[in-house]
């Protein structure tokens, strides 16, 4: 199974619309979005994935209530943390990337995946792969995303070109 992982997108539509087309071409079956969307009108925009969407909210996400009122049904909003299985692989996400750090030392998870610093992360910690796929913002630099391959159980960091 391929899973997309994306972050901090805060509203940038022009990304979010690149970063849909790129994961239709990868054929992702799941995405995962570490937090800041920033408004309810980025959430909707989750819905032109047709795959699952499981995200957790950010430090800047702001009017929360009308995020969860105008989500598409595909996109579960699962509060600040959460835990799933995708695929065979035990996945947590956060936002923060002391907590991520922390859950990934546990040892219980295969991925964890975070986002926060805007910048692209891959760490391996015994078992556990450590994700940040970076931003779409474009505040740091070149847009990227990561791909995840359950399969393989590996990680590419893509860049938003």
């Amino acid at each position: 199974m391929k899973i997309g992982i994306i972050s901090d997108t805060h509203d940038h539509v022009d990304n979010i619309r690149k970063v849909i087309d790129k994961m239709k071409k990868y054929e992702v079956e799941a995405i995962i979005h570490c937090g800041d969307f920033c408004s309810p009108f980025a959430v909707e925009m989750m819905k032109e994935f047709n795959v699952p969407v499981h995200a957790v909210f950010g430090n800047v996400d702001g009017d929360k209530f009308r995020m969860l009122m105008k989500k598409p049904e595909n996109v579960t909003l699962h509060g600040e943390f959460v835990e799933i299985e995708l695929g065979g692989k035990k996945i947590a996400i956060v936002h923060f990337p002391e907590i991520a750090k922390a859950l990934a030392f546990g040892g219980k998870y295969d991925l964890v995946c975070y986002g926060h610093t805007h910048v692209s992360n891959v760490e391996k910690i015994e078992n556990t792969l450590l994700v940040n796929p970076g931003e779409l913002m474009n505040l740091k630099g070149l847009p990227s995303y990561a791909i995840y391959d359950t399969i393989s159980n590996e990680v590419k960091i893509m860049k938003l070109s």
